[in-house]
């Protein structure tokens, strides 16, 4: 192998699992790291690699499959007819090149031009007249059944023509701009994190086990292709795709509008222009235009590549940017002390929200742009979710305009600020354990799911504890009076009851999830378990010096600095004791740890045959070995099951060891290393 061809298959190895992983977190967990523009920008590197080098080609890469993931909690519908996706293109030059490319292969073409919903797409079934099953795309092959929740979308019909033969859709369930606007204020008035966009609150929404609360959603959904069946009681189907849209119109189903159809190349760049010119007026989110050979048998002569049709193309649109006023800068004091400045912006319209706010990191950030109060800022939707200050316009400024400066004390308790080291772009945090801001995000990080996990303490109802001077920080949680929290607005006694009862149930949460719980900086899940894990008590933990836990696994220089800083403190220290007063468990006693795994890390992905997670992990560390959350080189062993993910391609490209459940209970059993 050349050195080139080497170069070639590492930068693929790489790009394929850099892609599973975001693709993941896209689509499984409604959680993306990077802006729809920098995924396509690597998806478009990886495609055009592995046509330079066929040799290469596998039918596990991202390229392959269309996206997703099947998620726990719906039965899984293998999907008669895949559910692929098209190609992209972002410019009219390629544009162009996919036009002229069907004319010289189909005689007299006419396309099909409409915008392209960004939402979550779904196959819809008929049989007999009746909706009988909905199911969302998952990898194309195997989605969810979603039908209860599908059912609630008010456009669709549960019933059409009883006499037409079986037919299946395809469609796009979406959530209307207002009704994302309107959810939003609601979940921030409550307390409750806001969502991303329209098209991860319409995801998180067609997900709901709960059908009701789908159905509180509002969602709504356009059907934009026939996927398998007859749409005419004598079984026929026109050969237009643009008939079948007007036929499956008449039939009751919603359909996109804003569309063409047309033979002429002129027309079909003019639309696409147009329909971004109407985008932000347009009472639902697109992210671009879909381009269709209209004639279905005309179709079938171009086929598909790699999963892909030839037929048809998304143009993808670049992420909107806008001008507005930079009105002030106003600082928030987060959980860990941590101030971050945010643009108050006059509001203005951006991919599909109205927005008055962006976040502007740090002083580096501020600094590095030259962002002024009283500037004109150009504002972007990083991937259309993220709002962000790409530049000020200082051509626009007429000397009224002021510089940011970071105050020298905590705007919520006036107590000194410190810095985490040198420059602009290191954080400035309040380091006063009793700051008020810091108080309530303390609170609920305490009750949060990950740390003592109080079922039925949110954000909203900790609000509600302070306003009410019920509790003023965690350990007043554990001596609250029943009758005081049963009169709060909308509690009543029996809630009031569950919430104490839940309450009293987390003082056996064990050391690991209370050390997690107490907000200690740079102390997660994984450090608070290596730290109970090593000293057994919080007592014999305030007392460890710097040394000592550094020696720890997980815990590094930083992470010792801070524990050793927050245990020197007297309010962190008073609050440990009003804790263990109220019979919170702080102490535990110490496993036998065998060996065998000694030095070995391991990473667990994918649904095991017989066992959870949890209990796969605790039989790992109970035989000496770590566990991690991700994979990376230092990763010994990845134990994978079922659906694994992004973590399995991504232990297939950095060369990780991969074994089963059968491998680790051998391996445990016979007293050696997993094979």
């Amino acid at each position: 192998m050349t050195e080139k061809n080497k170069k070639a298959e590492d930068r693929i190895r790489e790009l394929r699992a850099t892609l599973s992983y975001h693709a993941e977190l896209y689509y499984k967990k409604d959680a993306p790291e990077i802006s729809d523009a920098e995924y396509d920008r690597l998806f478009r590197e990886l495609t055009e690699l592995e046509a330079e080098h066929p040799e290469l080609d596998d039918p596990a890469s991202p390229t392959r499959r269309v996206g997703g993931a099947v998620l726990e909690g719906f039965s899984k519908v293998t999907h008669e007819v895949s559910l692929g996706s098209l190609t992209d293109v972002f410019s009219t030059e390629e544009l162009l090149a996919f036009l002229d490319a069907t004319e010289a292969i189909v005689e007299h073409p006419v396309y099909s031009v409409e915008p392209k919903i960004d939402g979550l797409s779904v196959a819809i079934s008929y049989r007999g007249g009746r909706l009988t099953l909905g199911a969302t795309r998952g990898d194309g092959y195997v989605g969810e059944d979603v039908t209860e929740n599908l059912r609630t979308i008010r456009s669709l019909p549960l019933l059409v023509d009883p006499s037409l033969p079986d037919f299946t859709v395809r469609g796009e369930v979406y959530m209307p701009r207002a009704v994302f606007e309107e959810l939003n204020l609601a979940r921030e008035s409550e307390g409750q994190p806001i969502f991303a966009n329209p098209r991860n609150a319409a995801a998180g929404s067609l997900r709901q086990l709960d059908s009701r609360i789908a159905a509180s959603r509002r969602l709504d959904l356009f059907v934009f292709n026939l996927q398998s069946g007859g749409i005419y009681p004598d079984r026929s189907t026109p050969d237009s795709h643009g008939a079948i849209l007007e036929r499956l119109g008449a039939l009751g189903l919603p359909v996109i509008g804003e569309r063409i159809v047309t033979d002429k190349k002129e027309e079909v760049l003019s639309h696409v222009a147009r329909i971004a010119e109407l985008r932000p007026t347009l009472p639902y989110d697109i992210d671009g235009a879909v381009i269709k050979l209209d004639s279905l048998s005309k179709r079938e002569e171009l086929g598909e590549v790699t999963g892909r049709p030839r037929w048809a193309v998304a143009y993808k649109y670049p992420p909107e940017e806008a001008k507005t006023k930079l009105l002030d800068i106003t600082l928030a004091v987060g959980r860990t002390g941590v101030l971050t400045p945010t643009a108050e912006l006059a509001p203005v319209r951006l991919a599909g929200t109205t927005v008055s706010r962006a976040t502007l990191h740090n002083e580096g950030f501020i600094s590095e742009r030259d962002v002024r109060i009283g500037d004109t800022v150009i504002v972007r939707k990083a991937g259309d979710i993220i709002p962000e200050i790409l530049a000020s316009v200082p051509e626009e400024r007429d000397g009224s305009e002021r510089r940011f400066q970071m105050p020298s004390v905590c705007p919520s308790c006036g107590k000194p600020l410190s810095r985490d080291g040198d420059g602009a772009g290191a954080a400035v945090r309040c380091t006063y354990v009793a700051c008020p801001a810091q108080r309530a995000r303390g609170i609920i990080h305490f009750a949060s799911k990950g740390a003592m996990n109080i079922d039925g303490l949110g954000p909203a109802v900790i609000g509600q504890l302070l306003e009410a001077s019920l509790i003023s920080d965690i350990a007043d949680l554990y001596s609250l009076d029943g009758d005081a929290v049963a009169a709060l607005d909308r509690m009543g006694k029996k809630s009031a009851e569950k919430l104490l009862s839940a309450i009293e149930a987390s003082k056996d949460a064990g050391l690991a999830r209370l050390l997690a719980a107490l907000g200690i900086r740079q102390v997660g899940s994984v450090a608070a378990a290596a730290l109970a894990d090593a000293f057994g008590s919080i007592d014999a933990l305030a007392e460890a010096d710097y040394e000592a836990l550094c020696r720890i696994p997980d815990v590094g220089e930083v992470t010792a600095s801070a524990i050793v800083g927050y245990f020197s403190s007297d309010t962190a220290r008073e609050l440990i004791s009003r804790l263990k007063a109220a019979g919170v468990k702080t102490s535990e006693e110490k496993k036998e740890v065998g060996d065998l795994f000694a030095g070995l890390t391991f990473v667990l992905t994918g649904t095991l045959p017989s066992m959870t997670r949890d209990e796969a992990s605790r039989l790992i560390k109970d035989a000496g070995g770590r566990v991690a959350s991700s994979v990376s080189a230092k990763t010994s062993y990845l134990l994978a099951g079922a659906e694994a993910g992004s973590k399995l391609a991504r232990a297939e490209a950095l060369g990780v060891k991969i074994i089963d459940e059968a491998a680790l209970l051998t391996a445990l059993q016979n007293g050696e290393l997993p094979k």
